[in-house]
């Protein structure tokens, strides 16, 4: 699951809350599409905090004598 996945679930959702007034016996479509709505919200919450926790921070440091060395911080 992604954005594009909590994005599909957020627009079909609003449009099932917002803009269809059909009726299915036994089902409110309002109230399904309050749920994807919020499915989708929280998936694209939830991506974003995962991919903040992938990334990391590096920093390259040049010594006098013309060699490098790298520090990885994955501490984020």
């Amino acid at each position: 699951m992604g954005y594009g996945f909590g994005t599909f679930l957020l627009a079909v959702g609003l449009i099932l809350a917002l803009a269809v007034s059909d009726i299915i016996e036994g089902v409110d479509l309002t109230l399904v599409g309050w749920i994807l709505a919020a499915a989708g919200v929280l998936t694209i919450i939830l991506t974003a905090a995962t991919t903040m926790g992938r990334k990391s921070r590096y920093s390259e440091t040049r010594h006098p004598d013309g060699s490098t060395s790298v520090r990885h911080d994955n501490t984020l």
